[in-house]
């Protein structure tokens, strides 16, 4: 196997940083869209429902984003 073509593992810290950043991406959005339904409708479960569905679409984005940030490459 070619030395060259093999993928570089991260250290804990980077795993530790880049989990942290994609947590971030997946939470903040769902916890805005909750508290502003809420203070705005006054409706708590209509805010847990619009959060809930927020927080699914931003799970499906954060596989994406998270294929790019997991992976490191090879500096040559």
């Amino acid at each position: 196997m070619d030395d060259g073509n093999r993928p570089v593992g991260l250290t804990t810290r980077e795993i530790v940083i880049r989990g942290s950043i994609i947590g971030g991406i997946v939470t903040v959005p769902s916890l805005v869209v909750f508290f502003v339904v809420w203070l705005v409708l006054e409706d708590l479960m209509v805010g847990a429902i619009a959060g809930v569905i927020t927080h699914f679409v931003a799970m499906g984005f954060s596989l994406k984003i998270s294929k790019r940030l997991l992976i490191k490459k090879n500096k040559e």
